[in-house]
């Protein structure tokens, strides 16, 4: 089991150095029969996963992966996904997860920079790897239900040839522990909005605590049937890989967000726990297969803050919701907005108005501070703002190859989010915006996320995002770009009557732009910072992105 002794001459007691390929081992051994994986038709029990995890483990060995070396991932939520954040690691590697949605160039980068030595890629994203990608090797995942056949001109060894790598005899079993435990187990990209990606380094410990704390507030148990909505590129899923083999859970992979296969699954294949951006919950919500769940289905959000109209729609389907915030520097969720007993007795608008904070730090966390430029407590009045900082266990080892942007983030020894917000009395946290899309409005400050929610809260709206545009006279002032349910519209001054019976009339925007969707990331956020540069072209003054 990886035991190992601290200093023994001076009494230290006897520790295991923590890590989430334990979790596989010990599910192996009291799940083997169970149901781990359910994909289309493929069903992979726990004894199954365990010894193919192996198998790519001994497959990486042989094909000259040695500790510390990186391995690139570029597949959806099939099998081979979830089984690299057990294998690679298992082999001494790092895992480097890369969205799927990137372009050429900026997967190259990725690879690039990491110093990743083998890339393992989709057969339906061939046209995503570049020409020259800086590797030593390429091997290919071919998925029936992707219907893609490999490209030629990609080259390279197929699935099945990495894996007969592994079937040499004379392999020695591989410990399903580390000597260290901060170790860098993966490294996750973030998406670069405003630069080149950073490369966040994760290490065993925290991905095992905060796998943990995933299980503590998603309340997870080994009946739980995980619908893998949320992208497992995405902070290795939240860490959900790992926790949900840790409780001996199924996963029930999902190759792409579609509306009517979610609501398939979710019925046929009896599925209690899924994660997503609140714009997944939109996707689900809205869809014409939607119909109240027949069971109570934990529906774990974040990404942005979710409106309390979403809230609303989610619950009267029965889902069960769990607001969460974190960012890729935290292993994703960070803090979690606790139930209290009292909020049962609200009226729905006021219980979802709570239920949309972002609340406290999760129980293995040191806790979350809002501070000013002075690292100082902002006071919990529900009206200061200050910036969103944390530190601890799940919290980034640092950004791979970069100690001058580490040094920054980590400045007053707390990471700086770059998130805004206010402390309430009760000690709960709420995001009133990204520091770069506040709005400052002849001298006030706007917050969008404020606006967006006294937009969205009308019945004809689906999403909407809210940017601070150029203004002659104030600076900026808020612009909203709206989008309707199917079906349904709404005239501009209409909807902004609306939005006057909720917030100061300053807040409000002048001009509203009805589109057909928005622009977002792989994961559901809105890119605002597109939105922004639209309309910020050719001026001078503040730069937004």
């Amino acid at each position: 089991m990886g035991v190992t002794q601290d200093n023994a001459a001076t009494g230290d007691t006897w520790f295991t150095p923590l890590t989430p390929l334990s979790f596989l081992e010990r599910s192996a051994e009291v799940f083997g029969d169970k149901v781990a994986i359910s994909y289309g038709e493929r069903r992979i029990d726990y004894r199954a996963f365990a010894a193919e995890t192996t198998r790519v483990a001994h497959a990486l060995r042989a094909s000259g992966i040695g500790p510390g070396d990186r391995v690139a991932y570029l597949l959806p939520n099939i099998p081979e996904m979830l089984v690299a954040h057990f294998a690679v690691p298992l082999a001494g590697g790092v895992l480097v997860a890369i969205n799927t949605r990137l372009a050429p160039a900026e997967i190259r980068y990725i690879l690039e920079h990491s110093g990743a030595r083998m890339l393992v890629v989709d057969a339906a994203l061939h046209g995503s790897v570049p020409g020259d990608a800086p590797v030593h090797e390429i091997v290919t995942v071919t998925d029936p239900a992707s219907g893609a056949s490999p490209d030629p001109a990609v080259g390279g060894l197929s699935y099945a040839d990495l894996l007969a790598r592994g079937d040499e005899p004379g392999d020695e079993p591989l410990p399903w522990a580390v000597a260290d435990e901060r170790a860098t187990i993966s490294i996750n990209y973030t998406s670069g909005t405003t630069g080149r990606p950073k490369g966040v380094m994760y290490h065993h410990r925290g991905a095992y605590l905060n796998s943990l704390a995933e299980l503590v507030h998603s309340r997870h148990t080994s009946e739980s049937r995980y619908l893998w909505t949320l992208p497992m590129f995405h902070c290795n899923g939240w860490c959900t890989t790992w926790a949900i083999t840790a409780v001996g859970g199924t996963h029930v992979c999902l190759r792409a967000v579609d509306g009517a296969e979610i609501w398939r699954l979710l019925d046929a294949e009896g599925v209690t726990h899924l994660n997503g951006a609140p714009t997944v919950l939109n996707t689900i919500a809205n869809h014409e297969a939607a119909h109240p769940l027949a069971r109570e289905v934990v529906v774990t959000t974040a990404g942005a803050p979710p409106s309390p109209t979403v809230i609303k729609r989610m619950s009267a389907l029965g889902a069960r919701l769990v607001h969460v915030y974190g960012l890729t520097e935290t292993y994703g969720p960070y803090t979690v907005c606790e139930w209290q007993d009292g909020w049962a007795g609200l009226d729905v608008d006021a219980r979802s108005r709570l239920l949309a904070r972002q609340g406290v730090g999760m129980v293995v966390t040191d806790g979350v501070r809002v501070v000013d430029d002075q690292l100082r407590d902002v006071p919990r009045d529900g009206a200061t703002m200050g910036e969103v900082v944390m530190r601890g266990n799940n919290v980034m080892s640092g950004y791979f190859a970069d100690p001058e942007a580490t040094a920054k983030a980590f400045r007053g020894g707390w990471f700086h989010s770059g998130d805004l917000g206010v402390w309430h009395p009760d000690g709960y946290i709420e995001l009133r915006d990204r520091a770069k899309d506040i709005i400052v409005s002849g001298g006030e400050n706007i917050s969008t996320i404020e606006v967006e929610a006294a937009l969205d809260s009308h019945p004809a709206v689906l999403e909407v995002a809210v940017v601070g545009v150029p203004d002659d006279r104030w600076g900026e002032r808020p612009k909203a770009y709206v989008v309707c349910r199917p079906g349904e519209s709404v005239g501009t001054d209409d909807l902004l009557e609306h939005a006057r019976s909720q917030i100061a009339r300053y807040k409000v925007p002048e001009r509203v732009e009805f589109v057909t969707e928005l622009p977002k990331t792989s994961t559901g956020k809105i890119q605002k910072f597109q939105l922004r540069e639209r309309e910020w072209a050719g001026r001078e003054g503040r730069v937004r992105g």
